[in-house]
């Protein structure tokens, strides 16, 4: 077996760091694949529901409910519906 690579504690933090970039990048890209292959994206924006397409079209669907804060560290429940 080979020997394990240790990560010091500041090349973790580096790449950690990262995340949020890396994060956005996925995110952009995918966006962008979608309208490709599919030809239009919705999303959830300002309290609505926004389909764009590839041609640069832009239609709101409806409005729905604003996003809920939630404070770091705390846990949210979803309620059972009978």
């Amino acid at each position: 077996m080979g020997q394990k690579n240790m990560l010091s504690e500041e090349s973790m933090q580096r790449m950690e760091a990262r995340i949020p970039e890396l994060a956005g990048s996925a995110v952009k890209r995918a966006y962008l694949q979608a309208l490709t292959t599919s030809g239009k994206v919705i999303e959830a924006r300002g309290g609505q529901l926004i389909e764009t397409t590839a041609e640069g079209k832009v239609r709101v669907i409806r409005s729905i409910a604003k996003p809920v804060a939630v404070t770091m560290g705390t846990k949210r429940v979803r309620a059972r519906q009978a």
